[in-house]
């Protein structure tokens, strides 16, 4: 098989953590003094394929200066027949024979048992044909446990009620395919506080992809995709993630390389083939050869917004040529104890101008360490770069928002101000009250559709300015969106994988500025309604 020609530490590593080659060193050699059980490759060495040395590296040799590991939670979602079975046997062993810890507890765990035993199975045979292991390890075939006498550590496949059993030590889980579990009860009990009185516990979670984005697999998968793309950080979670993506020709065998790192090592090129060709002539196959082989989730809401045209609107935006303008306002306003948003949207004067949007966002000042930790979303770093404010104590303090936006109407000339009907009465007619004129809007098909799609028209065409505010950025890379039978749109909060007030914000100020375009009629008049 290939060798790693050039090791490159992961990019998620920390600034204080370190690479030590030597602790990398020694978990590739165990593995490698290991044999493949099955097929064209039993009784061969296991030699890493590249993507799996990578891994390996990266999970044993990135230390923090403690000299623990740095990652506690690995997930690795890849397709089918790539040799992910194989590597958490490997894996499940040296967590249990070769990683120094006495009495370690190593638990494999999947949808049922005879799902885990799976990966135990090719465990047992490796141990089996390792003379090293096999005069000191002893294994427990009925109970699907593996004891290695040195440390009176063991490996042990669970049964599908573990979740109902407390007091696990652990020391390692092999999760294999989380995105079967029928719920997130077992996958809480095993990585939530579990191994906390271990020094570095690794949960090594392994999957292809599903189709159920209600899932605490799709969940996981939403929080490595988002450590991967930048929306998210958290320095103990290792993702990998290799498949086709959503916008990628699913019948070009190029994706196909990309998303299978194994082809033709462990999966030949004319299997894939065949079943595309299968695919393609029988289109009730074709969401199983995108799931399975091309590792994609085939029911998931796509994410609306293509970034790079987001990122191409990166038009200036300067609040002091925009003074004294027309603009129109969207509030929207969260609970008490999260992200509120207003945005002004400033039409274009002339048919070369654009739209300028100008956001402003705010959150409880007393909540933000929590939700950085907890959410492990850039809020702090916002802060001290302006982007988003904070309002003192644990709730929103809707008068200090009611002030700003009353400065704000002295700057601007605020013509409207859109608002959820549903969520911001009382701060209606508070800004009423000052003079604003204030415009309840509904969070339906029937008011969101319209400006839903010409925002996307404007995106597209460059026709909008946002100045590449960084949470208006973010909130734009969360959206998802819901349709209805007759093709209407509407941003979709509950899908969305993070926080979109402040697009539904700019959705609504946008409206207001389209039905009010120069006093000359609406551009949903003159043009219709678009159909996207």
């Amino acid at each position: 098989m290939r060798k790693l020609k050039k090791y490159v530490p992961t990019q998620f590593k920390e600034k204080t953590s370190v690479y030590d080659k030597e602790k990398a060193d020694y978990a590739v050699d165990f593995i490698e003094c290991l044999t493949h059980t099955k097929g064209q490759w039993a009784g061969k060495p296991f030699e890493l394929i590249d993507w799996q040395e990578q891994i390996v590296r990266d999970l044993f040799g990135t230390i923090k200066p403690n000299g623990y590991r740095q990652f506690n939670t690995a997930y690795v979602e890849i397709p089918k027949k790539q040799g992910k079975s194989e590597l958490a046997a490997a894996l499940a062993l040296l967590l249990t024979c070769g990683d120094g810890e006495e009495r370690a507890e190593v638990y494999g765990c999947a949808a049922d048992r005879q799902q885990a035993s799976i990966v135990f199975e090719v465990a047992a045979d490796m141990v089996r044909m390792c003379p090293a292991l096999n005069k000191r390890v002893k294994i427990l075939a009925s109970q699907k446990r593996i004891i290695f006498h040195p440390t009176n550590s063991f490996y042990q496949v669970l049964s599908a009620e573990a979740y109902s059993k407390h007091g696990f030590n652990i020391s390692g889980v092999i999760f294999d395919e989380l995105h079967t579990q029928p719920n997130r009860k077992l996958f809480d009990v095993m990585t939530k506080g579990s191994g906390d009185a271990r020094t570095q516990p690794l949960y090594f979670l392994i999957t292809t992809a599903g189709n159920d984005t209600q899932s605490i697999g799709y969940e996981v998968h939403q929080k490595a995709e988002d450590i991967i793309e930048g929306r998210k950080t958290d320095p103990t979670f290792y993702p990998v993630i290799y498949g086709a993506k959503e916008d990628e020709d699913w019948t070009d065998p190029e994706v196909w390389k990309k998303a299978n790192p194994s082809l033709d090592i462990t999966v030949a090129m004319e299997k894939v083939e065949a079943a595309f060709e299968s695919a393609r002539q029988n289109p009730a196959e074709e969401n199983s050869f995108r799931q399975l082989r091309l590792n994609q989730w085939v029911k998931q809401a796509v994410r609306w917004m293509p970034m790079d045209k987001w990122s191409a609107c990166d038009f200036p935006v300067d609040p002091e040529r925009l003074r004294g303008k027309v603009c129109y306002g969207g509030l929207d306003l969260s609970s008490t104890t999260d992200l509120s948003a207003f945005v002004l949207v400033f039409p274009p004067e002339d048919e070369e101008d654009k739209y300028a949007v100008l956001p402003h966002f705010w959150m409880p000042e007393d909540n933000v360490a929590l939700r950085v930790s907890r959410d492990h979303v850039h809020y702090d770093q916002w802060i001290q770069s302006g982007d988003l404010l904070t309002t003192e104590g644990n709730v929103v303090h809707y008068g200090y928002i009611e002030k700003f936006i009353e400065e704000l109407g002295t700057q601007f000339n605020i013509q409207e101000i859109a608002f959820d009907r549903w969520g911001a009465i009382q701060m209606s007619q508070n800004l009423e009250g000052m003079g604003f004129t204030v415009v309840p809007f509904g969070q339906g098909f029937k008011d969101m559709s319209p400006p839903t799609k010409e925002l996307m028209k404007l995106v597209l065409e460059e026709k909008i300015a946002h100045g590449g505010h960084p949470v208006l950025h973010w909130m734009a890379d969360n959206i998802f969106i819901k349709n209805d039978p007759a093709g209407n749109i509407k941003p979709d909060k509950e899908k969305s994988s993070e926080k979109i007030d402040g697009i539904v914000a700019t959705i609504m100020a946008l409206d207001r500025a389209i039905r009010n375009a120069g006093k000359h009629g609406s551009v949903y008049e003159d043009r219709g309604i678009l159909l996207l």
